[in-house]
């Protein structure tokens, strides 16, 4: 008997011991919870299978939190929640439930801080969706105008600047679709297609990692214009052969061409003097005996920034790119604000007329006229010549835009016979000569400000020689066009 009260002693003993050495500490599950907070408890255990991969018992475990708790504080995030289980699920079913409870979300919570991430995620749905440049871009158009809503919705988040770097390179991809297809109507030589195409690409993505190219592309195609108009055949006193073009006719479309090809070379010298295809526009502009411009400080410093924010792809990127569904976005630029608004789309038909009416001579190319005539008016009736066309050059059939002559007034017109209003105000001769206004804020002439004495990105100085040189990246030679480092 003593024998076993001495052991049970021991074993006290040791037991006591072993308690005090240890440093575990019981953790309650619930600590800080209570038990009315169910709420919570939901939340918690819904987030837990979610870390787990358990997607499905996460959106039960939330769509229970709503249904019995609709008045809870964790309404908000279990919406939002419901939507991250989706999104993280992935695959193309999954990530469309997920855009819609996350537009639901924006739509009962508009005023939320996450309602910002929530469209931003919907962009980011069509981003992981997006296809290669010459493929379907129905997400990469889609992608564009989510991430256009979440920055002009919400400027003020702090997810804005992720948002403008993922709309760069998905204007990127749209912008190197847009010059595919200009390039290719250029190869087959329909010039006003290819025209309309680049000339929208350079206004709506000026960021464009080629547009040198396009804009290069854009002046060769005004010149292949003036040669198809100079090698068409000249008419005759009759005006034979079908589609000839008169001599003076030559003269005005290839002055006109012209000036619409240098205004494209001087786009890249004065926009992108940095970049490859500043010499051959120099060198065209000089064979088309036209003034060449300088960029100006700024210019060069811009278009340096968004060179050195451009990276490449390395050669295991490019190998995998073959098999790659999604595009490669390494050259998108870093630098500078997305283009937010949508311009007019430019038609082929729309570059023929102006090309044509410009040849013509008129002053104005956009100018429309219009008049109100009366069928039952005599002395007003249109005239045969009203609706006649012109067949031009060019393949495309316009309206003439000859004005019409004078119709000649009718005798029985009723014509007012009032007399001038004695009340009526009327300008004063010495009034017309008075000197404009002083102005304020006017620098005076040989005064310096203090913000022109600084350096800045707004220097409109013309660059010199050296400072494009120096700023031009410096192209590999030798063995270092094969190893890459």
């Amino acid at each position: 008997m003593l024998r076993r009260v001495h052991l049970i002693a021991v074993l006290g003993i040791l037991l006591a011991f072993t308690a005090a050495c240890t440093n575990k500490k019981s953790v309650n599950p619930l600590a800080g919870v209570g038990s009315k907070q169910p709420d919570k408890v939901l939340f918690d255990k819904a987030m837990d299978a979610m870390r787990h991969n358990r997607f499905d018992v996460a959106r039960l475990t939330l769509q229970t939190l709503i249904n019995t708790y609709p008045d809870s504080e964790y309404i908000a995030r279990a919406k939002l929640a419901v939507g991250d289980s989706w999104y993280a699920e992935g695959g193309t079913a999954a990530l469309a439930q997920a855009e819609q409870e996350y537009s639901d979300f924006e739509i009962f919570f508009p005023n939320m801080p996450e309602a910002a991430e929530a469209q931003l995620k919907i962009a980011n749905i069509h981003y992981q969706q997006m296809e290669k440049a010459d493929r379907d871009y129905t997400h990469a158009k889609r992608a564009e105008d989510e991430y256009r809503k979440m920055i002009l919705t919400y400027p003020d988040s702090k997810i804005v600047p992720e948002a403008k770097r993922k709309l760069l390179e998905v204007q990127e991809v749209l912008a190197e679709r847009e010059f595919g297809i200009g390039r290719f109507y250029y190869l087959r030589e329909s010039y006003p297609a290819s025209i309309a195409r680049l000339s929208s690409l350079l206004e709506k993505y000026p960021l464009y990692s080629r547009a040198d190219e396009a804009a290069w592309l854009l002046g060769q195609n005004y010149e292949g214009q003036m040669a198809r108009i100079r090698n068409s055949p000249t008419c005759d006193a009759k005006g034979f052969p079908r589609g000839c073009v008169s001599e003076a006719a030559k003269a005005k479309y290839a002055e006109e061409f012209t000036k619409d090809a240098a205004k494209a070379y001087d786009k890249i010298l004065t926009r992108y003097p940095l970049m490859d295809r500043a010499e051959d526009a120099k060198r065209r502009l000089a064979a088309l005996h036209q003034a060449i411009p300088r960029p100006t400080k700024a210019a060069v410093a811009q278009n340096k920034a968004e060179i050195e924010s451009r990276g490449e792809s390395s050669m295991m990127q490019r190998m995998t790119g073959l098999i790659k569904k999604g595009p490669d976005v390494a050259k998108a630029t870093q630098v500078g604000d997305p283009n937010l608004v949508e311009p007019e789309p430019i038609a082929a038909t729309s570059v023929v007329r102006q090309e044509t009416i410009g040849a013509m001579g008129m002053a104005d190319k956009t100018a429309i006229g219009a008049e109100i005539v009366k069928p039952d008016q005599p002395g007003l009736a249109p005239s045969a010549d009203a609706n006649s066309t012109i067949q031009t050059p060019l393949g495309v059939t316009i309206k003439d835009p000859t004005p019409a002559p004078a119709a000649t007034n009718d005798p029985n017109e009723l014509k007012p016979t009032a007399s001038a209003d004695s009340n009526e105000l009327t300008p004063n001769a010495g009034d017309q000569n008075l000197p404009p206004p002083t102005q304020v804020n006017e620098i005076p002439q040989g005064a310096s400000s203090s913000k022109d004495s600084a350096k800045s990105n707004n220097d409109s100085t013309p660059a010199s020689d050296e400072d494009i040189s120096s700023s031009k990246k410096q192209k590999k030679k030798g063995l270092k066009k094969v190893i890459p480092f």
